[in-house]
């Protein structure tokens, strides 16, 4: 059965909106259409390609920026808001892991977990304090590595946030920080 145009196009903003990293492969499987067809669509709707969304949230999470400075960042961050939240996303290279088993070396997935964790908290200076971390299952080269940070507690200059990393499939990662943050 084939979908109206205005209703397919209505999904596909739909699918979007809840996930921006949808390939154009992934969104014709869902939508049931050609890869063409997405791309016809996408192009109609002024939507870009996954790498263009991909970098345009990327860059406007970058503006808000107030702990840590974009280049310290492991990772990009495609979401930001200060004092609340954040996610970083990060394709696990062949420079960081280990060179006879390709599984990723642990302080890449750390320093991603550690910086979004940084760069979510509202104060000009912010340093990790405790860290709880668990590794739950190897990550490979070539996956794709969602981080998503979150404040569930403060108290006083203390920030605990917790942060849980997945690949396509499950969470390969959990970090429970406490930050401790000044004002300058």
């Amino acid at each position: 059965m084939r979908v109206h145009k205005k209703i397919r196009q209505e999904l596909l903003k739909e699918k979007l909106h809840d996930s921006p990293f949808y390939t154009d492969e992934e969104l014709a499987v869902c939508l049931g259409v050609s890869i063409q067809t997405i791309r016809l669509d996408r192009l109609e709707l002024g939507i870009p390609e996954v790498r263009e969304r991909t970098k345009q949230m990327a860059e406007e999470a970058r503006d808000k920026l107030k702990t840590i400075a974009s280049a310290d960042v492991v990772g990009d961050i495609i979401d930001l808001e200060l004092g609340k939240s954040g996610i970083s996303l990060m394709v696990v290279t062949s420079d960081m892991v280990f060179e006879k088993t390709k599984i990723a070396r642990g302080h890449y997935i750390f320093a991603q977990a550690n910086s979004l964790a940084l760069a979510i908290i509202d104060a000009s200076l912010a340093v990790t304090g405790i860290a709880n971390i668990k590794y739950k299952v190897p990550v490979r080269e070539g996956e794709k590595l969602v981080a998503k940070a979150e404040i569930v507690k403060k108290r006083g200059n203390k920030s605990f946030i917790w942060v849980k990393t997945r690949n396509e499939v499950q969470e390969v990662f959990r970090a429970k920080f406490i930050m401790v943050s000044q004002d300058c």
